[in-house]
């Protein structure tokens, strides 16, 4: 139920909010990597702005995945070695309780 709630407020107006920013910006826009001679085609590229746009905002997407994904490193490792702890403490319970069991006599 909460996925579709995060679905219908969140992801709804933001592809409404995307197509209409594509439709918008539908003009060739020059991309050069040469600063100092702009003109220069070997380094141009002429793609609709909305591509541009969009590239960078899968890009920044993808560099902020990245950083999340270091900086929670040092939380995954604990929930490792906390799993791995859990289960040390099963094995020893499960070895205790078989070594305890009553025998029949």
């Amino acid at each position: 139920m909460f996925n579709r709630i995060v679905i219908v407020l969140v992801f709804v107006p933001l592809a409404i909010v995307l197509i209409a920013l594509a439709v918008a910006n539908r003009a060739s826009t020059a991309f050069t990597l040469d600063p100092f001679n702009p003109g220069n085609p070997g380094l141009t590229v002429e793609l609709p702005l909305f591509v541009y746009l969009f590239a960078a905002l899968l890009i920044g997407m993808f560099v902020g995945s990245i950083a999340t994904w270091f900086r929670q490193g040092r939380y995954r490792r604990i929930a490792c070695e906390r799993a791995q702890e859990v289960e040390q403490l099963r094995t020893a319970e499960r070895q205790k309780s078989s070594t305890l069991a009553p025998t029949d006599v």
